[in-house]
């Protein structure tokens, strides 16, 4: 046992205290049942209970094991064991993912004299990180530093991930990494026997276990960032045809700058799954285009910016697309994962469309949808029966059969209105960009920036429209200040700070304010 207890400590301080913080779906309950069957089996004392919680994240439960082995001059004694975990009194916690590793510090589960923090380094967001209008993600790095900091020993590693790979669910690997660790005073054919008991799935469990087990030992070691990064590249299959197309963009992408290919090779891989070969080429050819402008000694920030932005604005959202991704058989894979759906049971998935009419017209040939578009009386009176929501059922033939259909349309998208819209667009973005560029680089690079504000479709996509004209809308008053990319910059942190606007709205009477001091000074 490594709980650095005296030697000739009495009975109450062998007790070992465990604590699981685990999210709702991944497997705590199990997770403690294993290390409590397990005590069992080594005919220990053992209890364990669990406190759930509400949270933003589908139900944070603290799972509590106090285990003690028997005495065998007191045989038939039974020891009181604690019902919750105390502060500065557990000796090892399992955190099922790394805010929960945060949650077990703040409460004052994890201390540097005593206990041993095991925690997967995946995140699940919590529902306040996801509202957030841009990146709401909490810093992960900081919850690592202070992991580190706050316990005597700290494995982490990506136990979702090995997981998933094995078919299986994160309470094995946690297992896995707890057996790994030498915490426990138990050998590693205890805890496979265990999962085995479980019978059903244990074959995917004991992959899992298997492959926790050699990193948190340290038999293997992580992947570095290259590797991680080689190994999620899928490797491009299909006919011949397409992939000597395929094979003559990715020459372009080589031929780029070196600090832009990485971002252009996930742009290029995103614009074909959105179109096809031929729109690929059409972004390659901008990006050329504006990589032959840019400025080696600023390490062509400008076209490295450009890459995912551009692509990012080909690849819109539309009710093509929506239905196109509800469709795939990797969507329905992922959500089979994630429901841990059994082999006997059955998965009945509901899709919530609510389009507009600017979404319907979108669909129809350019002309046609413009000449109806035109027409605001028309729009109105159609918009009230299109402007509802609607519960579509896709485990069905029907349902399905009807997305798949819209997903289909993607064949004509260059046709349609809204690819005709969404290009005119783009392409007044980037000329501004690009003449911003020229007057001040740093400037231009923001406004390359500024399209992240658009995102979505129907209201979601209008909203985000909205703030991106009113940001680059200040431009004229930013016109010769040496710190117009800041401002820039400052005005678009505020229209992602939340959802109502109510940042951007000061961000810009700021803005308006000191131009028209300037203009007062002026005159």
């Amino acid at each position: 046992m490594k709980l650095g207890l005296p030697e000739g400590a009495d009975s109450t301080h062998r007790i070992i205290k465990l604590a699981i913080l685990a999210v709702g779906g991944q497997g705590g309950g199990v997770l403690t049942n294993w290390i409590t069957e397990l005590a069992q089996r080594a005919d220990w004392h053992v209890q364990s209970t669990s406190v759930a919680g509400v949270a933003q994240r589908t139900g944070a439960t603290i799972y509590y094991v106090e285990m003690l082995p028997k005495d065998p001059d007191r045989p038939e004694a039974q020891p009181v064991f604690a019902l919750s975990p105390a502060p500065g009194d557990v000796d090892i916690v399992i955190a099922a993912e790394l805010a929960e590793a945060g949650r077990a510090i703040l409460r004052g589960f994890v201390t540097p004299e005593r206990t041993a923090l095991i925690a997967s380094s995946h995140r699940t967001l919590a529902v306040s990180e996801k509202i957030v209008p841009g990146d709401g993600r909490a810093d992960g790095q900081t919850v690592l530093q202070k992991a580190g900091e706050a316990s005597r020993r700290f494995i982490h590693f990506d136990m979702e991930a090995i997981a998933q790979e094995a078919g299986t669910v994160i309470s094995a690997s946690l297992l896995g990494a707890l057996a790994g660790s030498g915490e426990l005073p138990f050998e590693r054919t205890a805890f496979e026997e265990t999962i085995r008991a479980g019978g059903r799935g244990a074959q995917a469990s004991l992959a899992a276990f298997a492959r926790a087990f050699q990193r948190a030992s340290g038999a293997q070691e992580e992947a570095g960032p290259a590797e991680r990064t080689a190994g999620a590249r899928a490797l491009a299959a299909g006919p011949a045809r397409l992939l000597q197309e395929w094979k003559a963009l990715t020459l372009r992408v080589a031929a780029l700058p070196s600090p832009v290919q990485e971002m252009a090779e996930a742009g290029l891989r995103k614009v074909v799954d959105f179109l096809d070969h031929r729109y690929a080429a059409e972004y390659l050819d901008k990006l050329e285009e504006i990589a032959a402008a840019d400025r080696q000694d600023k390490a062509f920030a400008f076209t490295l910016e450009a890459a995912k932005y551009l692509a990012n604005a080909m690849v819109y959202d539309d009710i093509i697309r929506v239905a196109d991704l509800k469709t795939r058989s990797a969507r329905a894979e992922r959500v089979r994962r994630d429901v841990h759906l059994g082999g006997d049971q059955t998965l009945l998935t509901t899709e919530y469309f609510h389009p507009r009419m600017q979404e319907v017209v979108g669909l129809l040939p350019a002309r046609l949808g413009a000449g109806i578009e035109a027409r605001p009386k028309l729009m109105t009176r159609l918009n009230r029966f299109v402007d509802r929501g609607r519960r579509i059922r896709t485990d069905g033939i029907i349902g399905f059969s009807m997305l798949w259909v819209i997903g289909g349309l993607r064949r004509f998208r260059r046709s349609l209105l809204r690819h005709r819209v969404e290009t005119e667009h783009r392409e007044r973005w980037l000329d501004l960009a690009l003449r911003k560029m020229a007057e001040d680089y740093d400037l231009g690079v923001e406004v390359l920036k500024c399209r992240r504000l658009i995102k979505g479709y129907s209201d979601t996509h209008a909203r985000g429209h909205s703030k991106f004209d009113r940001v680059l809308g200040c431009l004229p008053m930013l016109a010769g200040r040496s710190d117009a990319a800041d401002w820039i910059r400052r005005l678009r942190e505020a229209a992602l700070a939340d959802a109502d606007g109510v940042a951007l709205d000061g961000a810009v009477r700021t803005v308006q304010s000191f131009a028209q001091d300037g203009k007062q000074s002026m005159g």
